[in-house]
Order: C-alpha cells, then sequence, then structure tokens
C-alpha cells in the first residue's frame, strides 16, 4: 500500500514552510534516515529525513513551492512489490486538514461551471422563497404568491444562448468566494463582485446575493467610498496585522524606488514582534554599570586561555545574566493562560542579526557553563544561523533574552520582548565617562547603560530592579561568578 510523504512540522510554531529543493526523484529507492528533500522555515533551511523505505511514486509538491502547509501531503512512496506506476497522487492541498488551495477551489468552481446551463437552470428554479403574510393572502382570501416556476423561466431565458464567462474573482488571500453561477450572473450583468457582501456559508457570494444587486447604485457607492478613502489609509491584514496600502503614486514615483517582497522571516518577525509590543504591558528600567573590572578580567583570561578560546564581553554578560536569573528566580518567568510559568535553569536567548531579519539562538542552562563553553556555543550558534542551518530547538525555548548593539556604538534602546519570554536586556557601549568615587572625586571610568524591558504581567518593578542590582553586581565584580 502506497503511502504519504508530509510537510513535517520543524518546529511548534511551523504553519507552512517552501519546500526549496529534493534530494530524489521519481523511481529513486530510499531508506529510512535517508535525506530526501530541504525544507524552508521563517527561521532556517531544515534537511527531512525518510521515515519509510520504499521507492518514490509520485511527487506531489514541486521544488521551489512556497506555502506548503504542515501535514499536507508532498509525495507518495510504493511500497516493496508495488509498482510506482500504479500509484495513485493525491492532490496537493494548502493545509493539514484537507482544505484545497486557491489554485485547487478554482478548478473545482471551473469545473462546476462548465456543467451544462440546464443544471443551473435547475438549480434556479428549485430554489422556493419563504411565503410573507402579505404573500400568503389577499384581501378576498386568495393565494397570491407569483410562481417561482416563472422566476425560474425569466432567469434561464437570460442565461440562454449566452457563453460560460465567470466573472473574475482575483487570487489568493484577496480571492473573493463565489458560486459559479453567482459569477456567472455577475458577469452577464456586469456586476462587481467585491461589492457585494455574501450571504451564504462563511460569507460566500450566492445567486440571490447577485440577484438582488443594482450595477449601477452598487459600483457607484464603491466608487465614492474609494474616492472618500485616503491613499494612506490602513487596512487590516488577514493576520490581524495593520499594514499600509500599496504605495500612492502620487506621494512615490514608481521609478524611484524598488519594491522587494516580504520573505518568511520577515513576516514572521513582523507578526510576533507586533504582537509582542501591543499585547504585552511592558516597562523599561535603566541602569548604569562599570565595566573596568571586567575588561581587565577579559584580558587576564584570554591571556591565560589556550589557543582558540577568546572570551568576548558579551560571553561574559551572558554568564553575569544567568546567574543574576538564579539569584532572582522570579524574574526567570513567563507568563501563560493557566498561570505564570517559574522556569528552574536559565535559557539565555542572545539577538543575532542576519541577512532579511533577526534569530534568537539559546544558550542553555547557561549558568553552568564556563566562559569558555559559552563562547564556543555562541560562535557555532552565530555562525549556522547566518547561514540559516539552525534547528528549531536552537532558537526556541528561552527564558530570557539579550540583544547587544554596543559594538555599533549605540549608547542606550530598548528591545520588544521576546514571547513568551519575561525580560530582555539591551545593552548599549562601553564608554569613557567621569563618575565620582567612593571618596568622592571624579575620575574617568568606562560605563555602559543597559536597558531592562519587562512584561508587567509577570515582573513588577520591584522585582526588576533586583534582577538589575544582581547583574550589576556580578558585572562589577566578575570574579563573583566563580563563587
Amino acid at each position: 500500500m502506497a503511502i504519504n510523504i508530509t510537510m513535517p512540522a520543524l518546529s511548534p510554531t511551523m504553519e507552512e514552510g517552501t519546500l526549496a529543493r529534493w534530494m530524489v526523484k521519481p523511481g529513486d529507492t530510499i531508506s529510512s534516515g535517508d535525506v530526501i528533500a530541504e525544507i524552508e522555515t521563517d527561521k532556517a533551511t531544515m534537511e527531512v529525513e525518510a521515515v519509510d523505505e520504499g521507492t518514490i511514486a509520485k511527487i506531489v509538491v514541486e521544488a521551489g513551492t512556497e506555502g506548503v502547509k504542515v501535514n499536507s501531503v508532498i509525495a507518495v512512496l510504493a511500497e516493496e512489490g508495488e509498482d510506482p506506476d500504479d500509484v495513485e497522487a493525491p492532490e496537493a492541498e494548502a493545509a493539514g486538514g484537507g482544505e484545497k488551495s486557491d489554485e485547487a477551489s478554482k478548478g473545482d468552481e471551473d469545473e462546476e461551471a462548465e456543467k451544462p446551463a440546464k443544471s443551473e437552470e435547475k438549480q434556479a428554479s428549485d430554489e422556493k422563497p419563504k411565503k410573507s403574510d402579505a404573500d400568503r393572502t389577499t384581501s378576498k382570501g386568495e393565494t397570491a404568491q407569483k410562481p417561482r416556476e416563472a422566476e425560474g423561466k425569466d432567469l434561464r431565458k437570460e442565461l440562454e444562448g449566452t457563453s460560460p464567462k465567470l466573472a473574475d474573482v482575483g487570487s489568493g488571500q484577496d480571492r473573493i468566494k463565489a458560486s459559479p453561477l453567482a459569477r456567472r450572473i455577475a458577469a452577464l450583468r456586469d456586476i462587481d463582485l467585491s461589492t457585494l457582501e455574501g450571504s451564504g456559508p462563511r460569507g460566500r457570494i450566492v445567486k440571490a446575493d447577485v440577484e438582488a444587486a443594482e450595477p449601477g447604485k452598487k459600483q457607484a457607492a464603491s466608487d465614492k467610498k474609494a474616492a472618500d478613502t485616503p491613499a494612506d489609509t490602513p487596512k487590516a491584514a488577514p493576520d490581524g496585522l495593520i499594514l499600509p496600502q500599496v504605495l500612492d503614486d502620487r506621494i512615490y514615483d514608481p521609478e524611484s524606488y524598488e519594491l522587494k517582497p516580504l520573505d518568511g522571516m520577515r513576516k514572521t518577525v513582523a507578526k510576533r514582534l507586533t504582537q509582542s509590543f501591543m499585547q504585552v504591558p511592558h516597562f523599561p528600567l535603566n541602569v548604569d554599570i562599570k565595566l573596568d573590572k571586567l575588561l581587565a578580567s577579559r584580558a587576564d583570561i584570554n591571556e591565560a586561555a589556550p589557543e582558540g578560546v577568546k572570551i568576548s564581553v558579551n560571553d561574559m554578560l551572558i554568564k553575569a545574566s544567568a546567574l543574576a536569573l538564579m539569584s532572582e528566580p522570579d524574574c526567570n518567568a513567563s507568563f501563560t493562560d493557566k498561570g505564570i510559568a517559574y522556569h528552574k535553569s536559565a535559557h539565555v536567548s542572545v539577538a543575532v542579526a542576519i541577512d532579511g531579519g533577526l534569530i534568537t539562538p539559546v544558550i542553555r542552562d547557561a549558568q553552568n557553563k564556563g566562559l569558555a563553553t559559552i563562547s564556543r556555543e555562541m560562535k557555532d550558534l552565530a555562525t549556522r544561523a547566518r547561514e540559516r542551518k539552525l534547528k528549531p530547538q536552537e532558537y526556541s525555548g528561552g527564558t530570557f533574552s539579550i540583544s547587544n548593539l554596543g559594538m555599533f556604538g549605540i549608547k542606550s534602546f530598548g528591545s520588544i520582548i521576546n514571547q513568551p519570554e519575561g525580560m530582555i536586556l539591551s545593552v548599549g557601549a562601553g564608554e569613557k565617562r567621569p563618575v565620582v568615587d567612593d571618596a568622592g572625586e571624579i575620575v574617568p571610568a568606562t560605563v555602559m547603560t543597559v536597558t531592562l524591558s519587562c512584561d508587567h504581567r509577570v515582573i513588577g518593578g520591584a522585582e526588576g530592579a533586583k534582577w538589575l542590582a544582581a547583574f550589576k553586581r556580578y558585572v562589577e565584580h566578575p570574579q563573583s561568578m566563580l563563587l
């Protein structure tokens, strides 16, 4: 019996991906564990391994196809003793639940529309309206309902001898849902379907909606609405984001810019950061930290370190933040609908800028790792992140985040919380500043400003301040990290 190979879910949040490349072709024999394809998610490119063994009978989804839904069939495998030529491949799907793609749905509608006009006429004559009180009885007590058959004959007469042309319904997310009969009537009567509201299931436009439309008035109303709407009025995107409309040619000459479509990562980053900024009640806490002792300790460590090991300031900040989370466990927390999750270990997410977006690889159990281990893991994760080769478990599951822009000379900034984490630390550049020492003298010191953004549903101002005090203590007295 043939085995369906489906689009795998490569991360807990993955809903769809791009089938970048097939490593096999029809007729190839595969075994369990063989790499058969490469899948691009919003964060990385991953290899897919075969689970079963057999012969590739059919490729359902071609290489390069975008938006392939999780659990949809992408190929069919023939088992031993089964003729691959006899295997029937299912149609490509757009969703794991069996929902068809726009193209498949359009094909079904077109097929339905090509049925003999007689069946459409029968459909028109079979639909009977409910009787109103006025229709049921006249002043003489006689039935006054207009025969439905006459109305059906009028529609048949109107459709008779016409071409099977269907009104355009667009494609993709902007596709208008309308029955084939409604589309044919709309094309015949020159009715713009985009001006109608459907009364059918899930807002589908049906015959009754088109018959009730008045083309002139409807179109005029639509044109007036469009004319009264400012060019820069935002519209709601399908996923709930507020996005600007198409660039107005009256503001920007089309030849003056190059429009680059959003890739999967940009869409995901935009969606999640917008949700976090709008849904998480957050507040910032700022503090200045002296770096002189940490810089001196780093120099001593690197001088004594074996060849190939070089500790960065960021490595030491990762360690300090993890120890501060252990010192203030109330801050190592996440908000959930069922309650607050207090994490038992410090999994530190580190923001890494990559081509086309941002990713946060995670240093797990950072409180238990030495600086050399953190440095080695961070270099490896950052390198593979820029190549989009990270596995989902390597960039998800963090309990706290660090974003460092100090290398760019940024003095201070605030970051958007990386849900479901409760806090994110924004690290500015270390610079020479005049400070007052314990003796009251003004002396130069290397100082950096950090900003802690907190989810107020989980962490209060006092808890955030305690965490910053612990973090500052570890940074200003780096030897305390050894205790």
